[in-house]
């Protein structure tokens, strides 16, 4: 089997808050189409976005089942901590970030969970 393209795909019940929350999070672009929207970063699809009006989000860390999440990599925790939440970023976890290494957790606009991480 040869895969041509891999791509992540959220349920959300708002796709234009869920897209254009990772694209500008991302430094990336809409594609956007009735109940299906793409984010491409460099002209690549990175991830997308399909309609799920009966979405309900997952509760971090313990109740309902997490169905995945994405660790992004910053050089900055510092802004990049601010970036994400002025996008609409909500933290679920307070992590000390002056340490030289960790993660913090956050729910993006439809409460999928995603970590910031450094070091």
């Amino acid at each position: 089997m040869k895969i041509t393209r891999q791509i992540v795909v959220f349920d959300t019940a708002d796709l234009a808050a869920e897209s254009s929350f990772w694209a500008r999070l991302l430094g990336g672009t809409v594609e956007a189409e009735d109940d299906w929207h793409t984010v491409s970063v460099d002209g690549e699809p990175r991830l997308a976005f399909q309609l799920a009006p009966d979405h309900v989000p997952p509760e971090w860390p313990d109740g309902a089942p997490q169905q995945l999440h994405l660790d992004l990599y910053v050089e900055d925790i510092a802004s990049a901590h601010d970036e994400a939440v002025a996008l609409g970023a909500r933290p679920l976890t307070e992590a000390d970030r002056s340490r030289e290494e960790g993660f913090q957790v956050y729910a993006d606009p439809s409460g999928h969970p995603f970590c910031l991480c450094w070091g």
